[in-house]
């Protein structure tokens, strides 16, 4: 009779973390889905508030402003109760944020209750890419581009079953309660299995609220060409081609999901890209895709030719924001305290540049627009070199103090990050 071959102490270390990686990866699904399922019910929400278009808009604004006052908090969460417990409170909190818009009577309401459900998605946020960090160092590949694909892909999960209750005649109060409690209850399960990232005893705890450090600041500026671009790409490519192109409803639409799909598509595979080529020359290539795709857009003589300019700008943008997270994650001595930095710069621009191409639309016309739009996507080509280094399992403890708990069954324990990536074992 055979003898059973027992795994090493290297093997379960790499199981672990590998766990943990499709933990992280259902948490940032599960994130994305509140985002896809808000999104589709908008319309119902309008109707059932009595608003008009205008005062919409003024409501879709409080969460990005409620998403940049909480961000600059996450820091100090995660360091106080651990990045798992923080995000474990913290998701929950954002899941279940989803039932109050639908609740909300007026206006008034309506803007407090999204207020709240930008703060909790923006400090979730922050937790769950500082973990994603720390797992991508441990397993010594990029994962981040994959992750966010993952978000992309719970987002597009999220807006099917929004628009599946609506053909069904469903109001979003009932539809966002059961959403609600699905994904609250998918995300605590995964939350059990991602990595347990605490600060070492000593550590100095971040002040409650900070201002972006330095070391975010120019990370933050190759995020916010991508995000400029990823926003007004969205909110303004189905206006683009019926007002500039003469186009149809249905093949206008057309144009946002060609958007969507390849910007989703291209983050999923984006962590191959990477590993073979680093994340300075993957940015410069998005950026030429994205020059190449905003030029196409300003000079398209028919529909085709923008549909495809609006493809490329969702393949060369794609991977920008994760690869972000990453390096900022990567520079000084507190990692959520920098993620919050980028991400509040990026958000700031998903905030402002739907307002900025329909003002500069309006002085000018959309061609402008996008020329706008391409001349921060060569923005990319040039600030790329901000992004370098590659994931890697470091020796001694990493970011200046932080640890890992070794997994869900060793709550309490903590390791320092290995030197060998399929290790989780104290280094020598």
């Amino acid at each position: 009779m055979a003898a059973q071959a027992i795994p090493n102490a290297d093997d379960q270390g790499l199981y672990r973390i590998r766990r943990a990686r499709i933990a992280l990866a259902v948490v940032f699904c599960a994130h994305g889905a509140v985002t896809g399922s808000f999104a589709t019910r908008i319309p119902w929400i309008q109707d059932h508030t009595g608003i008009g278009a205008g005062q919409l808009g003024l409501a879709l604004a409080f969460p990005a402003f409620g998403s940049l006052l909480a961000m600059p908090l996450a820091g100090g969460v995660a360091h106080r109760l651990g990045a798992r417990n923080a995000l474990r409170v913290l998701l929950a909190a954002w899941t279940l944020s989803l039932v109050l818009p639908s609740l909300a009577p007026n206006l008034g309401t309506l803007c407090a209750a999204l207020f709240v459900y930008g703060a909790s998605s923006g400090m979730s946020d922050v937790v769950m890419n500082g973990i994603g960090v720390e797992t991508e160092k441990r397993l010594g590949k990029s994962i981040m581009s994959g992750l966010h694909g993952m978000w992309s892909a719970g987002a597009l999960i999220g807006s099917a079953s929004g628009a599946l209750a609506a053909n069904l005649g469903a109001g979003a109060r009932l539809h966002h309660e059961l959403a609600a409690v699905v994904l609250t209850v998918t995300g605590l399960v995964a939350c059990r299995s991602v990595l347990d990232v605490r600060s070492a005893p000593e550590a100095e705890a971040p002040p409650r609220f900070t201002l972006p450090p330095r070391s975010a600041l120019l990370i933050g500026l190759v995020g916010f060409c991508a995000v400029f671009g990823e926003g007004a790409s969205l909110d303004w490519s189905a206006v683009y081609l019926r007002d500039v192109l003469s186009t149809s409803a249905g093949l206008a639409a057309a144009s946002t999901t060609a958007f969507s799909l390849t910007m989703a598509v291209t983050r999923i595979a984006g962590d191959r890209l990477v590993d073979r080529f680093g994340p300075v020359r993957t940015v410069r290539a998005g950026g030429a895709f994205a020059t190449a795709g905003g030029l196409l857009v300003v000079f398209a003589p028919g529909p085709a030719f923008a549909m495809g300019g609006f493809a490329l700008l969702g393949i060369g943008v794609a991977v920008v924001v994760p690869l972000a997270f990453a390096a900022a994650g990567r520079n000084g001595p507190n990692p959520n305290q920098a993620i919050a930095g980028v991400a509040t710069i990026t958000y700031t621009s998903g905030l402002v540049a739907p307002s900025v191409i329909g003002g500069v639309a309006h002085a000018s016309s959309l061609q402008a627009s996008f020329g706008l739009v391409t001349l921060l996507a060569v923005g990319l080509l040039a600030g790329a070199g901000v992004l370098h280094g590659r994931p890697r399992a470091a020796g001694g403890a990493p970011d200046g103090g932080l640890r890992t708990a070794d997994g869900p069954a060793d709550h309490g324990a903590a390791d320092p990050a290995p030197t060998d990536p399929r290790s989780t074992r104290p280094a020598p």
